[in-house]
C-alpha cells in the first residue's frame, strides 16, 4: 500500500494546536460562574478588585477589641487614610503595595448605610470604594478576617484608621473599654 505524507505538515500541526489551546482557555475563562470577585492586590480576601473588574464588594461590619467597624464580606478590615479627601486618594506608587484600594462597586450589607457608600477615581485609575467621603483600602499585613494590624500606623505620611458603621475613624489602638493590649 502507497502511503501519501501528510499534506499539512507542521503548518496544520500548529494550527491545530493553537485551536485547542483557544479551546482549553475559552472553557477555563468562561468555568466557574461568577467566581465571587477578584481578590485586591494584596489579598483581599475575593471581594476588592486589582484588576479593575465591576464585581460588586459587599461591605459589612465586624465587632473586634476597638469596637464595630468595616470589613468586606469575608471579614477582611478596610481602612481610610488621613490625608485623602472626599473625593481625591493620596495613597500612590508604592503606598498602594501596602495600602491596596478596595476597588468596584460596593453594596451595603449588615451594619451598612447604603446611602454612605461611593466612589471616587482612585489613583490607580479604578472606581475605588469611599464610605462618609474616606476612600477605604485594605492593609497588605492583615492576613485573615479580623486582623488589624495597620491600625494607627503612620505611613506615607498620614495615619491609617478603621472605620465606625457611622462613618468615623476609631482613633485608637487600644481594646474598646480602656482595657491592656490586644
Amino acid at each position: 500500500m502507497l502511503t501519501r505524507p501528510f499534506a499539512g505538515g507542521a503548518r496544520s500541526w500548529a494550527v491545530g494546536t493553537a485551536l485547542a489551546a483557544g479551546l482549553v482557555l475559552s472553557a477555563c475563562s468562561s468555568s466557574g460562574g461568577s467566581g465571587g470577585g477578584t481578590t485586591a492586590a494584596a489579598g483581599g480576601g475575593g471581594t476588592g478588585s486589582a484588576s479593575g473588574s465591576t464585581s460588586s464588594i459587599t461591605v459589612v461590619t465586624r465587632s473586634g477589641p476597638l469596637g464595630n467597624y468595616l470589613t468586606d464580606g469575608s471579614g477582611k478590615t478596610l481602612y481610610m487614610f488621613a490625608s485623602d479627601t472626599p473625593t481625591k486618594s493620596t495613597c500612590t506608587g508604592s503606598c498602594l503595595s501596602f495600602w491596596p484600594p478596595l476597588d468596584g462597586k460596593a453594596t451595603a450589607g449588615s451594619g451598612v448605610t447604603a446611602s454612605q457608600l461611593g466612589t471616587i477615581t482612585g489613583t490607580n485609575g479604578a472606581a475605588q470604594v469611599t464610605y462618609a467621603g474616606h476612600p477605604l483600602y485594605y492593609y497588605a499585613a492583615d492576613k485573615k478576617p479580623g486582623d488589624v494590624k495597620g491600625q494607627g500606623s503612620n505611613q506615607s505620611g498620614a495615619l491609617w484608621w478603621i472605620l465606625t458603621p457611622s462613618g468615623a475613624p476609631i482613633e485608637s489602638t487600644a481594646p474598646a473599654g480602656g482595657g491592656g493590649g490586644y
